[in-house]
């Protein structure tokens, strides 16, 4: 079994004169990333590896996730306005010792991701984290693979 766990960035700021991809968190958006890591570490999710967007929300709330877990991670340019077809591929270049992998990633590309492995109907928050089981011994058979979504949490229900 391998599971996924997908992270959409955290609420961020846009002051004037910002690129899209250079947007800061926003104060909020660094406390729900606090509070989600803390709150998912505490309920014995598992993470073996990080993976995120290079886009600095994206980055950054995958680093505050990282002061929580303590794991390697790396940024994939795949992850930033991706498509349902980029989320896979990053899947299918993961190492199979991996089991557990969170992406940290943007709307509307991680709720259509989601809604297109789930029955379930999201609309990922900022700082909204689905799990998903992925009954499979190895990333290369994602696609054919049953999935079934283990919990989806917001930071502002928490």
């Amino acid at each position: 079994m391998k599971k996924l766990i997908l992270v959409r960035h955290a609420k961020s700021d846009w002051p004037e004169e910002t690129e899209d991809f250079d947007r800061p968190l926003a104060d909020k958006g660094l406390q729900d990333a606090l509070k989600m890591s803390k709150f998912l570490k505490n309920s014995n999710v598992a993470i073996d590896y990080l993976i995120s967007s290079p886009a600095v929300r994206a980055l950054n709330t995958c680093k505050i996730f990282n002061q929580t877990y303590r794991l390697n991670y790396i940024t994939n340019e795949k992850l930033y306005n991706p498509s349902e077809n980029n989320f896979q591929s990053v899947i299918y270049d993961l190492n199979d010792n991996v089991d557990s992998v969170a992406f940290f990633s943007h709307n509307n590309g991680i709720s259509n991701f989601a809604n297109s492995i789930s029955e379930d109907i999201f609309h990922f928050p900022t700082c909204g984290v689905a799990g998903f089981e992925i009954n499979c011994d190895s990333w290369s058979h994602f696609d054919g693979a049953d999935k079934k979504l283990l919990f989806f949490y917001e930071p502002n229900k928490l």
